[in-house]
């Protein structure tokens, strides 16, 4: 699986930033929420962004925080050479290629991001991966997590999964990228929000919700007390 997964985000790391917005039809709004969870009183806040591609979401966070400290990890270094162009010439940025389901991290920080990623995880490695985020934060640190959700019924994702073929075929993208966006999504094993909810919760997170969650993409967010 995670040579599958990592093959196929190295081949579109040229152009996911330009095809991202025509392939989340919420796209404004599913970043917008996590961009406006992710709040702290840190003016140089430590940021851990998990799966951060091309660094799209880190770059929204370092706007809203200019001094902060952000590590981006991704297995995929091609999509890391995205954010190191994105980036080039900051200090304040460290990347890590790897595996983030089993790296052993020797910091803390203040806030856990990821985007679009997590999803790509077996239901137990996502347990996992939660209960080992839980002890990465310093007290009061926050975990946003904006990501896809299986829906509660099968016929549900099977709505899903039909609008989003019908955006993504009037989006204006070449029949190539969407073919290479249905194959991506095969490799897909999303979870229910609710337990997504409850494997937090089970981390030891406080103030745990699905903040926002339009057909099958949300944000979720949970504390550190």
């Amino acid at each position: 699986m995670y040579e599958s997964v990592k093959t196929l985000f190295d081949a579109v790391a040229g152009e996911y930033d330009r095809q991202r917005r025509q392939l989340i039809p919420c796209f404004d709004d599913f970043y917008g929420m996590a961009l406006s969870l992710v709040e702290t009183g840190q003016p140089a806040p430590r940021i851990l962004d998990l799966g951060a591609g091309t660094g799209l979401f880190s770059g929204m966070v370092l706007h809203k925080y200019p001094n902060a400290r952000l590590t981006l990890m991704d297995m995929s270094d091609s999509m890391l050479e995205g954010a190191r162009q994105r980036f080039a010439g900051r200090d304040n940025i460290r990347y890590i290629v790897g595996d983030y389901s089993d790296y052993p991290f020797d910091e803390t920080y203040d806030i856990v991001i990821s985007s679009l990623s997590i999803h790509h995880l077996t239901h137990p490695a996502k347990r996992q991966l939660f209960a080992a985020i839980y002890p990465l934060l310093n007290a009061g640190g926050l975990f946003v997590n904006a990501d896809q959700v299986e829906g509660h019924h099968p016929q549900t994702d099977r709505y899903y999964r039909q609008r989003w073929l019908s955006s993504i075929h009037e989006s204006g993208l070449a029949q190539e990228a969407i073919d290479a966006s249905i194959e991506r999504r095969k490799l897909d094993i999303n979870a229910k929000a609710s337990d997504q909810i409850a494997w937090m919760e089970q981390a030891g997170f406080d103030e745990v919700d699905c903040m926002y969650k339009y057909l099958d993409f949300a944000v979720f967010y949970g504390k550190k007390g």
